[in-house]
């Protein structure tokens, strides 16, 4: 009721209801306490704002796209992956939700001083283990007996895909994730506390005709330091100041390398067709241009410097000997 606007029939309704003890002022200022209670869960403490989820959504997104062509190539098959939720929970919560045995991959990012944890659905897992064995993607259900060699293809095939992580995050953090332990069994692994707040980032992934989930947990300890980064100010203004700055270097580097025709023009004749096409080996042309006069080099179709035509070695050259007034002009129009 604070924030509403009464009008005067309901402030003459209520003054009648206090005056006649219908309703009193204590009871009146306990309904507006109680409605500016709002029930707050401390294990499940929401430590990212809206706007820094935004930003890990975009992130992931693009690593989606990568790990798409990356598998997609990898494979040889359909694959398609793209980001289906992103939310914060503890990460309790987040162990109970997997299911209890599949396939966890812990990842050690060193310049972040933390952990990633990576969960693959086992359907999608064998899905892709069979085409790189040479099968044709089916999905199997042995998870709790994977083989030494299973167990090697599994991890170098997700270590592989996941280095694709470094040139999604390559805008807000150079980091370099490293394989350090492959786990069956959500129980036997923890990386961090219970209630350690985690973004988990749910990718819906498609291999062939086999469909399941893909799970990236980041720890907030993780991402602690890069906090400020995630924000939709810095991220453009970093984009406008080092991106473009970083985009005008290459572009520069490119036109230096960038091949331009250059001609030297000694001059121009009018003949008639009739006469052209009665010309042989040995027939002079006048030309407009006297041989003792500079000759017009141009890059391009725009008239530059003057020479002099020569010759170095057995080959015909010209010697720059002037620039051409007004050719700075026509080349910025």
């Amino acid at each position: 009721m604070a924030g509403d606007i009464l009008t005067q029939n309901e402030i003459d309704a209520l003054l009648s209801a206090i005056s006649t003890g219908e309703m009193s002022a204590e009871e009146i200022k306990k309904d507006e306490q109680e409605k500016k209670i709002k029930v707050y869960d401390f294990k499940r403490a929401l430590r990212f704002s809206k706007d820094q989820i935004r930003s890990l959504t975009r992130i992931h997104e693009n690593f989606a796209r990568l790990l798409t062509t990356f598998f997609s190539a990898q494979l040889r098959t359909f694959v398609q992956i793209n980001v289906a939720t992103v939310d914060q929970i503890p990460y309790e919560e987040f162990i109970r939700s997997v299911p209890k045995m599949t396939i966890l991959n812990v990842y050690e990012v060193s310049s972040l001083n933390g952990k990633v944890l990576m969960e693959i659905n086992p359907n999608v897992a064998y899905a892709m283990m069979d085409r790189v064995m040479g099968g044709r993607g089916s999905s199997l259900s042995k998870i709790e007996n994977l083989t030494e060699i299973e167990t090697k293809v599994m991890s170098r095939l997700f270590e592989k895909g996941f280095e694709n992580l470094r040139e999604a995050w390559g805008t807000i953090a150079d980091i370099d994730p490293v394989l350090i332990d492959f786990e069956v069994n959500p129980k036997f692994l923890q990386v961090i506390s219970p209630n350690e707040t985690v973004v988990v980032i749910s990718l819906n992934t498609v291999v062939g005709e086999t469909s399941g989930m893909i799970n990236i947990c980041l720890p907030h300890v993780l991402l602690e330091p890069i906090m400020p980064s995630l924000s939709v100010k810095y991220w453009m203004q970093t984009n406008k100041s080092e991106g473009n700055t970083e985009d005008r270097i290459q572009l520069k580097k490119q036109v230096k390398t960038a091949d331009l025709p250059v001609s030297a023009s000694i001059g121009s004749s009018m003949i008639a067709i009739e006469e052209f096409l009665k010309l042989e080996i040995g027939d002079v042309l006048e030309l407009n241009h006297r041989y003792d006069h500079p000759v017009t080099i141009k890059i391009g179709d725009v008239p530059k410097f003057t020479g002099q035509p020569g010759i170095l070695g057995n080959r015909l050259a010209v010697q720059i000997i002037g620039e051409t007034k007004g050719g700075e002009e026509d080349d910025e129009g």
